[in-house]
């Protein structure tokens, strides 16, 4: 984890990609077109050559065809037979100038219309796992690139890493940096660190230490909070912790992914921010 990501100096919006596109993700996503699709290309071994002309590039030549006639609206008579040509052109005169709506636009034209479908399928699968290492917004879902962190979401962490309060702001951060470390991201104690945050949060309010299980009982003494949302996060933390508390390692055998620490992270941005505006009303 760079310097810059532990310390908090890139906002949340830059850690996770929403409405653009870093460099290390687009060469990933070209790397990943490259594994399925352009390494399947067939060098002839009479001309020594590789072309798209070929009987063994047939599915190869379908792609490309219907890249340059519906995707690229180029005349398909522009289309050269030299694979080798035609790669360096997508790249070059393409690819590299994509904006990052583009980009997605074309990885998911490629993944509908290259005419094997199980390798479509291989690869959406592969691609996943790179968009979520990356923390992209996006996934395929159902064949399709589907956006699964909402711009509203990243406003509510931001918000609440900004809070008043400064320990319950580094819980956040940490949860954060924890969640969007792409070499070797931690969503086990992403999650137990935002649920800290609440519960450092609910301590200050209440002037008393504890878990969050025990303080959150006497919130509604210094706060106006329904008893429906008071009682959601108590579940909440009995979700996030084992009988020692939130402090200690969540249950081994309990699967932690992207998705769990991302909706820890959003839920308890956004009930920090909600306390804070009751008692700022």
């Amino acid at each position: 984890m760079k310097f810059s990501e532990r310390y908090g100096y890139k906002k949340v919006r830059e850690l996770i990609q929403i409405e653009s596109i870093d460099a290390p993700l687009k060469n990933k996503i070209w790397g990943v077109l490259k594994i399925f699709y352009w390494d399947t290309a067939y060098n002839s071994s009479t001309s020594g050559g590789c072309y798209l002309s070929s009987s063994a590039n047939q599915e190869l030549l379908s792609l490309c065809e219907r890249i340059w006639f519906d995707f690229l609206k180029e005349p398909l008579d522009d289309l050269d037979m030299n694979w080798r040509n035609v790669l360096e052109e997508l790249r070059i005169n393409y690819f590299d100038d994509f904006q990052w709506y583009e980009v997605y636009d074309f990885i998911e034209f490629i993944a509908i219309n290259y005419p094997k479908k199980d390798t479509n399928k291989r690869f959406m699968h592969y691609l996943n796992g790179v968009l979520e290492q990356e923390m992209s917004g996006y996934r395929f879902v159902d064949g399709k690139i589907t956006r699964i962190t909402d711009t509203e979401e990243i406003e509510v962490i931001e918000k609440a890493i900004h809070t008043r309060e400064s320990l319950v702001g580094k819980h956040l951060w940490r949860a954060l940096a924890l969640l969007s470390d792409r070499s070797s991201p931690d969503y086990r104690n992403s999650v137990k660190e935002s649920i800290s945050a609440v519960e450092a949060l609910v301590s200050k309010i209440v002037g008393e230490k504890g878990t969050l299980g025990q303080l959150i009982k006497n919130l509604d003494e210094h706060v106006e909070i329904h008893p429906a949302l008071k009682n959601a996060f108590e579940k909440i933390y009995g979700y996030t912790s084992d009988a020692s508390g939130v402090r200690h390692a969540l249950m081994e055998q309990d699967k932690v992914d992207f998705e769990d620490a991302k909706f820890m992270l959003v839920t308890c941005s956004a009930f920090v921010n909600y306390v804070e505006g009751k008692l700022q009303a």
